[in-house]
């Protein structure tokens, strides 16, 4: 009986590469054998079917030389959050002192904090300057806490500019909705309802940009699912807690989150970008709290 002569066709430190080629062979009714020599992985197939085994391996490889598996996520580079996080806690400190000790002869809280009312009334700057007042110590280092952790990831995202002018936005926005939601009386100040927005804004770009892809559409979803979870873990609490605040930042910063991904990555790496959108956050708030201290 004549023996039957194999060659090697592919050689792997791994096994993944031998085990694919050697299904497509088989799908072409091509005999195949793998090898462990050395540690090394060998696809093998018999020396009469080498040509043919060949030209099916090559015809394979050209039909998929663009295709993307729907396992592989793309990988995330992260953006330098610190620069952000530092004016954060600088603003929140340094406004949380000139509100207390009433600078210019004001009554800070009663100019800046979010008066549904009067926020539907017309006065939109009390959406932003109420997210540097706070009600006492604890409060604001509560805020500044969960601040540091929601923001720093926001901040690898997006980066420290466009990343906190998309949380000092969801914030506003998420005051606006909830005044309209709110009766006419409701009042409310701190920076939680932007905290929560930033975590918005980092479930739903990860999802939308897919960075944790899965076969089922259940566990696509598995970034804003945690994002809900977290919400419900640390955005209820005591009945001081303005529980519709936190939630329409959630929402407003769901929403930024997806318009951010519309845009190309590469564009948060970029100096330019990230300063032009970190001045426009302090920007912002400066000029809220000019208009409502005027």
């Amino acid at each position: 009986m004549m023996q039957v002569a194999y060659v090697v066709i592919l050689e792997s430190p791994i096994p993944g590469p031998c085990q694919e080629l050697a299904l497509v062979l088989q799908s072409q009714d091509i005999p195949s054998e793998t090898l462990v020599t050395e540690g090394r992985y060998q696809l093998l197939v018999p020396e009469d079917d080498l040509r043919d085994a060949q030209e099916e391996l090559v015809a394979y490889q050209k039909e998929n030389v663009n295709w993307k598996s729907r396992h592989e996520a793309p990988k995330l580079i992260p953006l330098n959050p610190w620069p952000g996080l530092f004016t954060y806690v600088v603003l929140m400190v340094v406004f949380g002192w000139v509100a207390g000790a009433g600078f210019f002869g004001s009554d800070w809280f009663s100019l800046g904090k979010v008066d549904a009312g009067l926020v539907m009334d017309g006065q939109w700057w009390r959406t932003f300057t109420a997210l540097t007042l706070h009600a006492d110590v604890g409060h604001l280092l509560g805020n500044l806490g969960f601040g540091i952790l929601f923001g720093y990831f926001a901040g690898q995202f997006f980066g420290s500019g466009v990343g906190w002018l998309g949380i000092l936005l969801s914030g506003a926005i998420g005051n606006w909705f909830n005044s309209y939601l709110q009766l006419a009386s409701h009042t409310s100040v701190g920076a939680s309802t932007a905290i929560f927005g930033a975590l918005g804004l980092v479930a739903a770009y990860s999802w939308r940009r897919k960075f944790f892809p899965q076969d089922r559409w259940v566990s696509r979803l598995g970034p804003i699912v945690g994002g809900v979870a977290l919400l419900a873990f640390t955005g209820t609490g005591t009945e001081r807690t303005d529980v519709g605040a936190h939630l329409t930042g959630f929402v407003s910063g769901l929403l930024i989150g997806l318009v951010f991904a519309l845009f190309p990555a590469a564009l948060a790496k970029h100096r330019l970008s990230q300063c032009v959108a970190g001045s426009a956050a302090v920007g912002i708030l400066v000029f809220s709290w000019a208009i409502a201290l005027r």
